[in-house]
């Protein structure tokens, strides 16, 4: 007897019942909220890193280990999480922003037959995608910035924000609302810039390694894949990102700001 499916899998079409788009979009902002939890260290790290040495002063740290041991020894387990609530709401505002421009455009180009875009048209999807995300994120992404840089900071010269959202309130009342958006430029540039890499270094990557005859197209390849696009999206998008980071986190010295832009 042939094997029919349950009813509740199915729409009244027949084809398989998926889940809403705004669902889709709260699962993908949720699902990098919480690599955010894991993640957060290091991203402070990083930012602390990228601040080192600017302004012609000696750099601080040597090696990202070097960083982390000297944050936790003098901030604590608590300090390299500091700024965890502005990368929550980076996440949710530039996670889910992107992914539904991306989902909207996809299904808005694929072909009356089903035909999905091709290569190039993709890229071009994912980059606007990716720079209107940053858009949408910017105000986080400041916020974010100052909290962890705020610990190398001598006292009297922290910030001292206590939440995201009482950074976002600050920042608009003391320096006004434009400031929220400062580095915008250069965040929408490194999005950009790391959805391009992503999508060609990862094809490649993968291709390279199923060519060489020592992988199948299986979970192990995929992993090997992205872990080689990871690293080339990162080169290529660290000098970008530096310029965002001194940026979004420079004052006003004499009331002209450190930077002009971010050339």
């Amino acid at each position: 007897m042939a094997a029919t499916a349950s009813p509740g899998a199915c729409g009244m079409n027949g084809k398989p019942r998926t889940s809403p788009k705004s669902i889709k979009f709260l699962f993908g902002g949720l699902a990098g909220m919480g690599a955010t939890v894991f993640v957060q260290p290091l991203d402070l790290v990083k930012n602390r890193m990228q601040l080192s040495g600017e302004g012609a002063k000696t750099r601080e740290y040597k090696t990202s280990f070097h960083a982390l041991t000297s944050i936790l020894r003098a901030e604590g387990l608590r300090g390299i999480y500091t700024g965890l609530s502005a990368g929550l709401l980076r996440q949710a505002t530039y996670t889910t922003t992107r992914l539904g421009i991306y989902t909207v455009l996809f299904e808005r180009l694929t072909g009356a037959d089903g035909t999905p875009p091709g290569f190039l048209l993709k890229a071009l999807i994912g980059m606007t995608a990716g720079a209107t995300g940053a858009f949408v994120g910017t105000p986080a992404e400041v916020a974010l910035i100052r909290m962890t840089a705020d610990g190398r900071l001598p006292a009297d010269q922290r910030r001292g924000y206590k939440n995201v959202f009482n950074a976002l309130i600050r920042i608009a009342r003391e320096e006004g609302v434009p400031t929220l958006w400062r580095g915008c430029i250069p965040t929408m540039a490194r999005a950009v810039v790391v959805n391009a890499a992503q999508l060609a270094s990862y094809s490649q990557s993968k291709q390279f390694l199923l060519d060489s005859g020592y992988f199948s197209d299986n979970i192990l390849c995929h992993f090997c894949a992205s872990m080689i696009s990871g690293l080339v999206t990162t080169a290529a998008s660290m000098p970008v990102d530096i310029v965002k980071t001194r940026i979004q986190n420079m004052r006003m010295i004499d009331g002209k700001p450190e930077y002009k832009n971010g050339l």
